[in-house]
């Protein structure tokens, strides 16, 4: 089927949603309807321009043909036409762009794991500062950045760290960080002054909503212990930490940042219920599990994605062979949306390929 085929039935299901929306007055269909409608809307109007510019683009063309005997107006003519004919592309382009397939999790708040890695206190020390990256890119976005659990060491680096992130379009901006973060420099804890290279898993997941998951009860196992600060240090005196673990699936999630037990519980859940799932769209996109490994936005933790070389200032993002010398910009947060730009914009492209 060619573009303008596709064109074709878009605009057919439209006017015809707009029919049937007419005969109805409300009811679970109508709003469904209406959601179909308004994720059409833009494509609609996205092809009325490119069909208004590709007949404006005729009509030129046809009149500087019927001017020869007019130069002025032909000379107009011809100017329009050049002008119509560097707009049509870049209007089929973004007609193309808001045809490709819509993963639904885009729009969702997400929930932010980091972990160290290999490397030790170092390993540590890099997932702490990836954190507190996030967290500043999250507060230069506008977003709510709720830490729920932290696990610290004694050096102020970080085990493990969970935080939800909510706003608008968090999952989409921030789905292409899932995977394996390397630091090369040298370490505080290193006297010889050699550089090491140590590394942090980063997985972020879309929040789910309570009708994509069903959980039994009886399935659940929850713990109870008390919070720990750096060091194993206990924080409090009360078992207000809560581990919530599915036992079909052996996922975990847990949460001490509260000092309700119940405020904790009901936070890990959310984080459960977040990795159930995502688990159960891999298991159910099988085509997205089998293209992972070539996808920009793959989401494999296992996968190397990018490193952070401190001594040489730079940050490569390896799925792109993308390198930017503004390591210090990186990690306050300010230069993650050059790369997130760039990985998205490859993504569309892959895409783009896919549906010629």
């Amino acid at each position: 089927m060619n573009l303008d085929e596709k064109l074709g039935r878009v605009v057919a299901r439209y006017d015809e949603l707009q029919a049937l929306l007419a005969s109805q007055a409300g009811g679970d269909g109508f709003a469904k309807m209406s959601k179909e409608i308004s994720d059409l809307t833009p494509i609609v109007e996205a092809i009325a321009e490119l069909r208004k510019a590709r007949a404006d683009l005729a009509d030129a063309e046809a009149m500087a043909a019927d001017a020869a005997g007019d130069p002025e107006l032909r000379d107009l003519a011809e100017e329009e036409a050049r002008a119509l004919k560097e707009q049509v592309p870049e209007l089929e382009h973004q007609v193309k762009l808001l045809l490709l397939p819509k993963d639904e999790a885009d729009e969702r708040n997400a929930i932010l794991e980091v972990r160290a890695g290999t490397g030790g206190e170092e390993a540590a020390l890099f997932a702490g500062e990836l954190f507190r990256m996030y967290e500043r890119y999250a507060a230069a976005k506008g977003w709510r950045f709720e830490v729920m659990d932290v696990n610290e060491t004694d050096l102020g680096g970080v085990k493990e760290a969970v935080a939800m992130i909510s706003g608008r379009d968090v999952f989409a901006r921030l789905k292409y960080e899932s995977g394996v973060h390397r630091v090369q420099r040298v370490p505080e804890t290193e006297g010889g002054g050699r550089i090491h290279t140590s590394a942090a898993t980063v997985a972020v997941l879309p929040e789910a909503q309570e009708v994509d998951v069903h959980v039994e009860e009886k399935d659940l196992r929850v713990d109870t212990y008390r919070s720990q600060g750096a060091g194993g240090q206990h924080v409090n005196t009360t078992e207000s930490a809560v581990r919530i673990t599915h036992v079909p699936t052996g996922v975990v999630a847990a949460c001490q940042e509260e000092k309700s037990q119940h405020k904790n519980r009901a936070k890990a859940m959310k984080m459960l219920l977040a990795k159930l799932y995502e688990h159960q769209r891999e298991q159910v996109d099988s085509e997205r599990a089998a293209n992972r490994r070539s996808q920009v936005g793959s989401g494999d933790r296992s996968e190397r994605i990018r490193t952070y070389n401190f001594p040489q200032g730079r940050v490569t993002d390896h799925r792109i062979n993308l390198t930017l010398y503004a390591i210090d910009k990186m990690m306050q947060g300010e230069a993650l949306d050059e790369v997130v730009d760039a990985l998205t914009a490859e993504d569309q492209a892959a895409k783009l390929a896919e549906l010629q």
